[in-house]
Order: C-alpha cells, then structure tokens, then sequence
C-alpha cells in the first residue's frame, strides 16, 4: 500500500474509556451493592446502559471502531484473572458459590479472607489487583465477560475490537502467591498461559471480532533477555493460530526499545504505539526497524493521561512521517482514556478561554476523530479546527495565568543549604525523642479519618448556600473534637485531626495555591469506586496563605499528646495532578516545595511538632526505563528536602507512601531524609520492612499492619504478628504501628475496632521487648 493510500484508509480508534458515567453511576450503583440496596440485576443492567452510553458517544464523535471488554466493575486486571482462571485458593468457594460476590471478595477481601494485593499500574494513580500465582496454578478460560461485551456493542450496530491483557505483561505484572517458595518466576507459566488466551481469542472469533487487541505495556519497560525471548514465543504462537482474530499488540506510557524488533517480526497484523512526547523515540526506532509492511499501525498521537489539547499540526506531522512505515496508519490516543475525566462540557467554575486549553475524554476523541479526518483527506479538510487549535495553543503559552516573575525569581534563588536539615539525623532524633516522649513502639495514623455523612453533607450544604462559613467550620469543629477524643481513648500516641475538612489531599491544596484550576466534575477513577478529582496545575505556583495552620492548632488545643501537621508533598501534588506540559516537571516541584515550605515554616511557629508531609507517589513517578531515574530521582528528592529543610532539629518530620514497589526507590526513601516513614504493608506481608533492613536504612519506620482498603477489621493478634514480623528487620526502637494508608474510604465502626486492636497489638508486643 502506498503512503497515500494508507492515508486514505485512516480510521479514528480508541483503546478504552471512562467507566464510571458522567454521574459516576458505577460507583454508585456497586457501592449500593455491597451495601444491599441494589439488586445484581440492577447492577448489571446499569453496567450495560454505560457501555451502551460509551459506544454511542464514541461513535458519534466519529470513532471508526470502538473497544470492548475495556469495561470494569472494579479492575481490567482483576478481570483478566477472571478470564483465565487464577482465581486465589482462598476465594474460590466464594466465586463458586456467586462469581460476583466472589469477584468482590478478590477485590475488597472479607473479615475471613484477605483480598489481592494492590499496586499502581506503571506510572500512573490507577491501581490494579495483583495476580497470585505459583508453579501449581493452573489456568481455564472463562471469555464470559468479553463475549458478552462485543455480542452487546455487535448487536447496537458497532465495528467493534476486544481489547485484552496481553498474557506477557499479565505474568509480568504477578507475584507468587503467599507461601511459594523463593525464586518462583510467575513468566514461567507463559506455556501453561498461551491455550487459555487462544481459547478466548477463538470465542471472540466465533463472536464476530475481526480484531482483537492485547495490550502490552510491560514491554516498553527494560526487559530482560529471556523476557524478550517470551514475548517472541507468546506472539509466535498466538499468531500462528488459524482459528483467532487479526491480532493488534499495543504498547503504550514510554517507547517499545528493544521489544519494537520482536513485535515487528511477530506473525500479528498490527502494533499500536504511543507517539506522544513520553515516547517520542518510537518513530525513530520504528524507522530503524524498516516499519511494519504489511501490517497496520495505530498511531497514538493524542496524548491519553494528561488533559492539554493536541497540537494538531505537529500530530500531523507525525502521522504523516509514519504513512511511509506500514501497510496502514490509524489514529488514536496513546493509551486508554480511563486515565482522564469525560468531559469539560460541564465544567462551570473554569474561565472558558481556559478550558479551551483542556481536552477530557470526550474532546480527545474528537481530536482523533479530527486527525484522521485529516490525515485521510489532507488538512484542507480540517482548515477551520487547525485554526481554533492554534489560537487556543497561543491563548495559552501567552496567558499571564501561566507565569509569575516573583515565583521564578525565588525558584532560581534557592542553594544547595536551602534543601537540607541543620543536623544529622542521629542528633534531631535525640531532639526528638526528648521533646516528644513517645513508648517503644509509638502508635499513629496515616492522616485522615472517615469522612462521614455528616462531614459531607456538611460541604454540599455550604456550596449550596443552606449554611454560612461559621455554621460549617463549627461542624468541622465538632468533628475534629470527636476524633481528638477517639484517639486519645484509644491510647494512640502520635494524634491527627482526622482532615474533615479536606475534599481530597491534593484538591484541598491546590484550590488554595496559585497556578492550579480545581475542576467540578473532572473524575478518574484510582480503585474500584474511588474517584478523584485531580486539579490541573496550570501555572506557577505560589502560597497566598497559611492552608492547614488554623485546624492543626485547634486540634492540638484539645490535647496534651503530640498532633501531626498534615501536607501533601511537592511530588505527590504533581503526580496526582494534570501537570503543565510546558517546562519541565522537576521545574514545577520546586514551586509546589516552596510553597509548602512556607506551610512547614507556619505549622512549626505554631508549635507543631510533628509535621507529616506525604509522598505516596514518589514511586509511581518513576520513569518506566532507567535510563530516565537517575534525573527524575534528584529533583523529586531535593523537592522534598526543599520543603522540610528549614525545620529545627526538635521538629520531627514524618513521610507516607503507600501501594507502590518500594524496592526500586529505597536509596530515594533514605536521600528524602525524612525522621520517620510510614508505608503499606500488610497486603505485600511486610516485604517492604526487609527492604528497608536490606538496604541498611538508618531512621524510623512505620510499616503498616492494618489494610485499610478493605472492609475487614484484623484482630490484635494479626496486628501483632505483622509486627513482630516488623521488628525481625526494624529495631524496636526504630519501629512504629501504623495503619497502610489514610481513613478517609473507611466507616467509623470499623476504624474504632481496627485502630483499638493495632493499639492493643502495640502494647502486648511492646510489653513483651521490655520484659525479655
């Protein structure tokens, strides 16, 4: 085929999509599941009326062909497990008994058993359930959900495409099970694994699918030899199956490397890439390659995890470059959708020459839809749209909003002193331990509490004018009251003021600084039924005024024992963020850290003496290769010790993280310098404490022992196994009992139980250090 008419037989496609409604009706209607209220009829029926809604929003916008089995009532990697059978020992009575209710169990856990283990999906804020599997696992194909799923959008009138798992980064992604022994290698079971997969893709082919697509994203992180060689095998047998759909293999989130040669000489008809500037070096290792002749290219163009608008003549370039490199070229965005809100349409807060800057979901399918128009038909006919883009690039990079002379001024100014603490730690610790007082192994929370009807009853009834201020900071009040006098019942040592006042930790702060826009329907999803908001950080940063100082001294009035001062860090701020795309990151983190710097400084004037300042995701952060970690690693740790440098040596600061494989950033947790560290754990069995031992890391840590993303309450005695577990690599006098994460997602009964039980552990194994 020629470049024109590669050109000519463009077509706009998408990899997957929001699930959850543009009234998150998913949410509601699984959360009113669990809770009873809504029959699984009625559940299913709501699944199929927002896929339904999906299809036809994409094909009206102009989508040549839709995906399917994208879809999820909680995880597409929970879904795959389903799909091939690897179904924990523990749930399988449960899925037996109701597959549904089982699959949940995976999800949630119960009070008997423990759910999956949950971790990030590369480098971005959704989280997956992680596959457990061992050498006895053995796999069957169960294609319900995905035969269902393009029966329906088959049957609506759709050219549809089955998007799967691939099965090599499906093992990737696995760990072994609990109780395997070391060294198991979930990629060893890629032999067992491949029959399955041509099962279900011989079910999709039965079921009308004319292409089937296996996402592969492990492969454009650095891979092993041997792991190339699996990719090679898996797609050399799925190709030479007879009875399959053409195959597409799509990778996306950085560039494919050295995986590009093995999936370019696989028997497959298609590859998709990310062409975006995350991985910009595909087009030159695609040339390298000799393109893919004979076979088809999508082209993901459209940038799918940030939320600016395309630049449509550079996007056409691009396309254009890659006519001459395989049989077909079709346009998309470079990943999955899901990582971005649905639509601006309903945003009424943001200026509207502002939100012309903005593309959700929605609009980027639009912008697809736009670029094949134009790379079919030439840009004559897209004229009018590549005008109104070019206005709108230069409303924004010339946009005061966009720079302030004062911030730069003081972001250049900043030395080497300015991001270190005054002492070594093994003095501030002695500081510490003598302003503070705290037992052997002191208790603590992670920073917020339930956030309960009341309390958000509590902020729609402001927003909606039916309080004033006052009536609304009393309630908050009250609440923060009750949870002073929870936990000083309970006998936590190191308190909280339990954030009833914070939407969300990183929304409350950047409606409070500069240089962000706080959307009012911008959701996506993290887990399951947890949505956020994330604000998009749309120039420099600054702090007007203190944002946390008021509450956290009120706390502290109602109590003798020590109350943390709670902030978001500079990373975590961006990571959960729709970030600028016009400087660069490391660029912004030092505004976010200055601006925090100034909350630090305001808390410890106040008598703050504990001041938390969270980077759950400094892993997720990480560059997929690398080649690329060393940089980001040294502005992401010296934007940390930027905001808390300037503490006195007394003033004890604290760090989270949660849900991430912390092995890879051990020696960026121990350069953050922070005095105390608290981490998830309970669902990843306190690896993370051998990993901090392994490493020699010198300062405190609280590695979790209480799951909080699950609704069952462990008993004291669970809690002190985990620690004891703890304390086989953490010296008890460096050792804290803490919760995995943040209370915010959990009820008030199963918090009291949970955290009095976490206490009690502390104190029996406390009570047993100090009698041996």
């Amino acid at each position: 085929m020629t470049a024109k008419s590669a050109a000519a037989a463009a077509r706009p496609t998408v990899y997957g999509y929001p699930r959850q409604g543009q009234h998150r009706e998913l949410k509601k209607a699984v959360e009113g599941y669990w809770k009873g209220r809504v029959t699984a009829g009625a559940l299913q029926e709501t699944a199929a009326g927002l896929r339904r809604a999906n299809w036809a929003q994409l094909a009206g916008a102009g989508i040549d062909e839709v995906p399917t089995g994208d879809f999820s009532y909680y995880d597409h990697v929970l879904d795959t497990s389903v799909m091939v059978g690897a179904v924990p020992a523990r749930h399988r009575a449960a899925v037996d008994a109701d597959p549904l209710d089982g699959y949940f169990a995976m999800a949630r856990g119960t009070q008997e058993v423990a759910p999956l283990e949950m971790t990030k999906w590369f480098d971005t804020n959704y989280h997956y359930l992680v596959p457990e599997l061992g050498p006895d696992t053995v796999f069957s194909a169960d294609s319900a959900k995905q035969v269902t799923e393009l029966t329906e959008a088959l049957t609506l009138g759709h050219t549809a495409r089955p998007v799967l798992v691939g099965p090599v980064t499906y093992l990737l992604l696995a760990k072994p099970a609990p109780g395997v022994a070391a060294g198991f290698e979930p990629l060893t079971l890629l032999d067992r694994l491949l029959p399955v997969y041509a099962e279900v893709l011989a079910d999709l082919r039965a079921a009308g699918a004319a292409w089937a697509q296996l996402d592969e994203p492990a492969l454009a992180q650095d891979r092993t030899p041997a792991e190339l060689n699996a990719a090679a095998r898996a797609y050399r047998d799925l190709g030479a199956l007879t009875d399959r759909p053409r195959l597409l293999v799509a990778s996306y989130f950085d560039r494919l490397g050295e995986a590009l040669p093995v999936l370019a000489k696989a028997p497959v008809e298609g590859l998709a890439l990310d062409f975006t500037e995350a991985a910009a070096a595909n087009l030159d290792d695609l040339a390298a390659v000799g393109g893919l002749p004979g076979k088809r290219l999508v082209a993901g163009v459209v940038d799918g995890r940030n939320i600016w608008i395309n630049d449509l003549e550079k996007s056409l370039a691009t396309l254009a470059t890659l006519l001459g490199l395989a049989d077909r070229v079709d346009v998309a965005a470079s990943c999955s959708l899901l990582h971005v809100p649905l639509d601006t349409a309903p945003e009424r807060d943001i200026d509207p020459r502002v939100l012309r800057w903005l593309a959700f979901a929605r609009q980027k399918t639009a912008e697809v839809a736009t670029l094949a128009t134009g790379l079919a038909q030439g840009t004559g006919a897209i004229a009018a749209e590549i005008a109104a883009n070019r206005a709108d690039l230069a409303s924004r990079a010339n946009s005061p909003l966009t720079r302030d002379p004062a911030v730069r001024a003081r972001t250049a100014a900043v030395t080497g002193a300015d991001a270190r603490r005054s002492q070594p730690y093994p003095q501030r610790a002695a500081a510490q331990r003598e302003r503070l007082g705290l037992p052997l192994l002191p208790t603590t929370t992670v920073g917020s509490f339930p956030q309960t009807g009341e309390v958000r009853a509590a902020r729609a009834d402001l927003r909606a004018g039916r309080i004033d201020t006052a009536g609304y900071e009393e309630r908050i009040a009250a609440e923060i009251a009750e949870v002073i006098a929870f936990q000083e019942k309970a006998g936590i040592d190191v308190l909280v003021h339990g954030e009833a006042e914070r939407n969300d930790m990183v929304q409350y702060f950047a409606e409070q600084l500069t240089g962000y826009l706080a959307t009012r329907h911008g959701w996506v999803q993290s887990y399951g039924t947890r949505y956020v908001r994330p604000p998009v950080l749309a120039g420099d940063v600054s702090r007007p005024a203190p944002m946390t100082v008021r509450w956290t001294a009120y706390a502290q009035s109602l109590t003798g024992r020590p109350v943390k001062g709670m902030l978001t860090g500079p990373v975590t701020m961006l990571a959960w963020s729709f970030v600028r795309d016009d400087q660069p990151l490391g660029e912004t983190a030092a505004q976010v850290a200055l601006a925090l710097r100034d909350e630090v400084a305001d808390l410890e004037a106040a008598g703050t003496p504990v001041i938390q300042v969270d980077e759950p995701a400094l892993r997720e952060t990480l560059p997929l290769r690398a080649a690329g970690r060393p940089a980001y690693l040294r502005w992401a740790t010296r934007a940390f010790r930027l905001t808390t440098g300037g503490v006195a040596p007394g003033t004890q600061i604290h760090t989270h993280m949660c849900y991430a494989e912390f092995g890879d950033i051990v020696q960026a947790i121990d350069d953050l310098d922070a005095d105390v560290i608290s981490l998830e754990a309970a669902r990843s069995h306190m690896r993370v404490a051998h990993e901090l031992a392994a490493h020699g890391y010198p300062r405190e840590a609280g590695p979790g022992v209480y799951d909080i993303h699950s609704p069952r309450v462990p008993d004291a005695e669970e809690a002190a196994a985990l620690l004891r577990e703890g304390l086989a690599a953490i010296p008890a006098e460096r050792l804290w009992a803490n919760p995995d994460c943040g209370l915010k997602t959990r009820g008030w009964p199963e918090t009291r139980a949970s955290l009095e039980n976490l206490v009690a552990a502390a104190r029996t194994v406390r009570a047993a250090l100090t009698a041996s």
